[in-house]
């Protein structure tokens, strides 16, 4: 690891190189280095090839974000180098890239940054929602091309012809076991093509957006204030209101993700609407009368795009998502369908 390290332009020498966190999709380390400057960390990044399958082109995005994010955070007199990211070139070139194929990025280390992994108050859930309002509003002026790099993403259509090969192949044969869940799905069908007929007809514009906005790829500083916006690798133009929706599965779910007491898994009204208060204030100036009626919508599409995928991959024998046990993925999914139907309950959507 301290090799791969060494092929980037970082300053000094490497003391340390350590595992970080446990990502779905790539692998993350942390480095530190001295020089006469004094003690710097940076961020080491395997990018999934699996998954990713234009990674030059994906950094080429990233690359483009951050120098409009940088240049428009400069021209209003805040800081660039903690209010977004900071991509350091290889030795070589934006990225490294080894014998093995794999793709590697580095990115300075935010210092006197916090994450969360859930929000635990009306407090945190309001500022998520102004920081990723104030992200969406800083690129709603960005007019370069971005690169698909994971086509098909929230696009439901895609889904459900994944959805179908996996149920027609059922390859770890497990598609009868889960019917009455595989039941459930179908039954939304028609509402969620519905919803993505605007999308498609252009009613609901396309935008730059992040497209996995959980709370922990948020940085906030230590008063609760947010910072910027991390793991850049699914910026692609689309619907602002994914990422509103993906948000909601994040803050406003009283549990975890996959969660196995379903009785602790439900939509926090108060957190949905302290979210919403945040992220409207700044998304006002930005969407149309259609995104703002969809946005409760979008939480309900997420959320069951999400159903649909922990699913799949079940069926499919545990191929995509990372998982710790046999029945992780299955855990998953029936913890997101609690909350699925909590949010149409309580949303009355």
């Amino acid at each position: 690891m301290k090799r791969i390290a060494e092929q980037f332009d970082i300053e000094g020498r490497i003391l340390s190189v350590n595992r970080l966190g446990e990502g779905f999709i790539n692998d993350t380390f942390i480095v530190v280095a001295q020089s006469d400057k004094g003690t710097r960390r940076y961020i080491l990044q395997r990018k999934n090839g699996n998954i990713f399958k234009n990674i030059p082109g994906m950094i080429d995005n990233i690359l483009k974000i951050t120098a409009h994010l940088k240049k428009k955070i400069n021209a209003a007199g805040g800081d660039p180098s903690r209010e977004t990211l900071t991509l350091i070139p290889a030795k070589n070139g934006d990225y490294y890239l080894n014998i093995e194929g794999e793709y590697w990025c580095l990115t300075l280390y935010i210092e006197d940054s916090v994450t969360y992994h859930s929000a635990d108050s009306e407090m945190l859930a309001e500022q998520g929602g102004r920081g990723l309002s104030s992200f969406q509003l800083l690129l709603s002026d960005f007019d370069q091309p971005l690169t698909d790099t994971l086509p098909g993403f929230h696009n439901i259509r895609f889904r459900y012809a994944q959805w179908e090969k996996s149920l027609a192949a059922d390859p770890a044969g497990r598609a009868a076991s889960v019917k009455h869940l595989i039941d459930e799905i179908e039954q939304r069908r028609g509402e969620m093509l519905d919803f993505y007929k605007l999308i498609e007809n252009g009613e609901i514009p396309l935008r730059v957006t992040h497209n996995d906005t959980k709370i922990s790829n948020i940085l906030f500083d230590k008063s609760g204030n947010p910072l910027c916006m991390i793991d850049l690798d699914t910026i692609l133009k689309a619907p602002c209101l994914y990422d509103f929706g993906d948000s909601i599965r994040s803050y406003a779910n009283t549990a975890a993700e996959d969660e196995q007491d379903l009785s602790k898994v439900e939509l926090s009204t108060s957190m949905y609407e302290a979210f919403y208060r945040g992220y409207i204030s700044n998304a006002d100036k930005f969407i149309t009368e259609i995104e703002r009626k969809y946005l409760p919508f979008s939480a309900r599409y997420i959320t069951y795009e999400q159903v649909l995928r922990f699913l799949m991959d079940y069926i499919d024998g545990d191929t995509y998502y990372r998982i710790k046990y046999p029945q992780h993925n299955l855990v998953r999914t029936l913890a997101q369908l609690k909350l699925l139907r909590s949010i149409e309950n309580k949303l009355h959507i």
